[in-house]
């Protein structure tokens, strides 16, 4: 590997996925190309592919960069809640205002990567990270139930709003009393 096809020293590949990202969220993931990739990140198309084997291998890693970035919302979430019974509130406000404010990642993450499987033994550190989180927000909450599955209850349900939510099939003037009910009254005590 010589000249232009060197990609530039120390690069990682972390202009290439910010990159993607900033491409899908503007203009859909019908505009992330390998070509406008290498354009606007700058780097030669053949270090991009030297890097990144296809356009799933880009979508995959802005997808664990979501779950990571989702993960880092749900800590700060769980964190400044006013104690651990409204650990579940903060951390659901958190889930919903990233999967709005970045709906093609949270496609990336969940549509278009069916190989970031949440319930197999390998699970990406990231998407683990965000599992936990959830879990950890829920646990005060379970009153005998199993955390795991109280976990996947809620994941399930914020998944499904969001889904519901984005293709305007549920009431809009409803959302804020869903949102409500979802964070203060269905993980109640059994």
């Amino acid at each position: 590997m010589s000249g232009a096809d060197e990609p530039a020293a120390g690069w990682d590949g972390d202009a290439v996925v910010a990159t993607a990202r900033q491409l899908a969220e503007t203009e859909g993931w019908a505009a992330v190309t390998a070509r406008r990739l290498a354009e606007h990140a700058e780097v030669d198309l053949g270090a991009l592919y030297r890097r990144f084997a296809d356009r799933e291998a880009v979508v995959a890693a802005v997808a664990v960069g979501g779950f990571a970035d989702l993960a880092a919302a749900l800590v700060a979430a769980r964190s400044a809640a006013d104690g651990e019974h409204r650990a579940w509130s903060a951390v659901m406000a958190a889930y919903l205002d990233f999967a709005y404010a970045n709906p093609e990642v949270y496609d990336a993450m969940f549509a278009h990567t069916p190989d970031l499987t949440l319930g197999a033994e390998r699970v990406p550190e990231t998407i683990a990270a965000t599992s936990d989180e959830l879990r950890a927000a829920l646990a005060p909450l379970c009153a005998g139930r199993d955390a795991d599955t109280l976990a996947e209850l809620g994941w399930s349900l914020l998944h499904g709003l969001v889904m519901l939510t984005r293709g305007g099939r549920l009431r809009p003037e409803a959302q804020e009393q869903r949102e409500r009910m979802l964070g203060e009254r269905l993980f109640g005590p059994p």
